[in-house]
C-alpha cells in the first residue's frame, strides 16, 4: 500500500480536498494517509462493501478503548449511550425504539413549517450584502430541529452553541481547549435535556421528545440517558451537517448558474441528491476491524482501523459518469453522503426535506441572488462547510 502525506488542516486542502482524493485514487483502491496513520479508500465499491460488512463497525473494541481522561468524562457520559457509536445488539434495540418516534411520515409533515421558516428568515435578511450562512443556512436547521424536538425557539441559539462545541471533538487538529469546551457543553446540554424530559413525563406534548419517552417495543423503553444521547445526536448531526449541506448547496447552485427549473417540483428531488453527492458535508468516517478481512485485495487485521473517504467515493469515476461535474439532471443513484448499512443516517429524510423545501423558497424569493467574492470553507475537517457565504 502506497502512502500520501496531507495535513487535513492545511489551507489549500481545507478549501479543496478533492485533488488530494484524486491523488489517493490513482494509487489504487487503498492508500496509507500518513497524517492519520490509517489505510484509506476513495473507492465507492470498497466503502459500500465495508459499511455493510459486519466485520467492520463503529464501536471501539474493549481491548482498544483508551481510558477516558478526567476532563472528557462529561462528553463520554453522553457518547457512551449514542447509537452512532454502538453496534448490535445495543444499536439494534436503540435504533428500533428511536424509529418508532422519528418516523419518515412524521418528518414529511414538516414541509410547510420548513417553508414558513425559510420565508421568515428571508424576510429578515439584511438589505444589500449579507452572510447567508449566519442569516439563513445556520438558523433554518436549528429552528426546524428545535421545534421538532420541542425546545422553545428562544433557547435555540444556546442549544446551537452547545452543539457546535460538542461537534468540535470530531474535527481534525482538536486542542485541549476544544475538548474542555465540548465536555462543558455536554454536561450543560445533558442537564438541560434531563429537566425537559422530566417536564415532558409530567406533561406530554406532540413533539419528538415526548415520542422518544413513550417509544416502546417488546416492553422496553429508552432510559433517560438514552433519550438524552439520542436528542443530542439528532441535534448535533442534524444541525451541523444540515448547515453545511444547505450552505454548500447554495454555493454550488450560484457558482454553476443552475437554472430555476432544477428547483421545480418535478426536478427538486434529483437536484438535492446531486447536490449531496457533489459537495457533501461529511467527508471521512472511520471503521474498526472486528475480524480479519480482505476487501478488493487489501487485507485488514482485527483490531486495526480504516478511514472511508465518503466524498471521494461520491466522485469515483467507476460509479459516476463525469463525477467532477455538477449535473442536476443526473439520473438518481445511491450516493454515500449518508453512509450505508446499519449506520445509514437516521436524519437523512429530514436533511433531504429541508433542502427540498427551503432551496426553492430562497431562490424564488431572491432570484437575483449572487456571490460576492470567493466563498471560503471553514477549517472543520471531517466536516466540510463554509465559514461564510457573502451574497447580494
Amino acid at each position: 500500500m502506497q502512502s500520501l502525506t496531507q495535513s487535513p488542516t492545511a489551507a489549500r486542502f481545507v478549501q479543496n480536498p478533492y485533488p488530494f482524493y484524486e491523488r489517493g485514487r490513482a494509487l489504487g483502491p487503498f492508500f496509507h494517509w500518513t497524517d492519520y496513520d490509517l489505510p484509506c479508500t476513495t473507492s465507492h465499491t470498497a466503502i459500500n462493501a465495508i459499511l455493510r460488512d459486519r466485520r467492520f463497525g463503529r464501536e471501539c473494541p474493549p481491548a482498544l478503548r483508551p481510558a477516558v481522561p478526567e476532563h472528557l468524562r462529561p462528553f463520554y457520559a453522553v457518547e457512551d449511550h449514542s447509537m452512532l457509536e454502538l453496534e448490535p445488539p445495543h444499536h439494534t434495540r436503540l435504533r428500533g425504539l428511536v424509529l418508532r418516534a422519528f418516523t419518515s411520515r412524521r418528518i414529511a409533515t414538516l414541509a410547510p413549517e420548513i417553508e414558513a421558516i425559510a420565508h421568515q428568515l428571508i424576510d429578515a435578511l439584511p438589505e444589500g450584502e449579507c452572510d447567508l450562512i449566519a442569516h439563513f443556512c445556520r438558523r433554518l436547521p436549528m429552528l426546524v430541529i428545535a421545534r421538532l424536538i420541542g425546545i422553545p425557539e428562544p433557547l435555540a441559539p444556546e442549544v446551537e452553541r452547545w452543539s457546535s462545541a460538542m461537534v468540535g471533538m470530531y474535527q481534525a487538529g482538536r486542542s485541549r481547549q476544544t475538548e474542555e469546551r465540548a465536555a462543558a457543553a455536554a454536561a450543560v446540554f445533558a442537564e438541560f435535556l434531563r429537566l425537559y424530559i422530566g417536564a415532558r413525563r409530567r406533561r406530554p406534548a406532540d413533539d419528538l421528545l415526548t415520542h422518544l419517552i413513550q417509544a416502546e417495543a417488546e416492553g422496553e423503553r429508552l432510559s433517560t440517558d438514552e433519550v438524552i444521547a439520542t436528542c443530542i445526536l439528532i441535534l448535533n448531526a442534524g444541525h451541523e451537517a444540515a448547515v453545511h449541506a444547505i450552505g454548500n448547496a447554495v454555493k454550488t447552485l450560484l457558482e454553476t448558474g443552475t437554472p430555476p427549473e432544477a428547483l421545480s417540483p418535478p426536478q427538486i428531488g434529483a437536484t438535492v441528491e446531486e447536490l449531496l453527492r457533489y459537495d457533501p458535508p461529511l467527508h471521512l468516517f472511520k471503521r474498526y476491524v472486528y475480524a480479519d478481512a480482505e476487501i478488493m485485495g487489501q487485507s485488514f487485521r482485527a483490531g486495526s482501523e480504516v478511514a472511508l473517504l465518503l466524498a471521494a467515493a461520491n466522485r469515483d469515476p467507476g460509479a459516476w459518469h463525469q463525477p467532477q461535474r455538477f449535473l442536476p439532471a443526473r439520473p438518481e443513484k445511491a450516493h454515500l453522503s449518508f453512509s450505508a448499512g446499519l449506520h445509514f443516517c437516521l436524519g437523512a429524510p429530514l436533511a433531504r426535506l429541508e433542502m427540498a423545501a427551503a432551496l426553492p423558497v430562497l431562490f424564488a424569493r431572491r432570484p437575483g441572488l449572487r456571490l460576492i467574492g470567493k466563498p471560503r470553507y471553514a477549517n472543520t475537517y471531517h466536516f466540510r462547510g463554509l465559514e461564510r457565504l457573502m451574497v447580494t
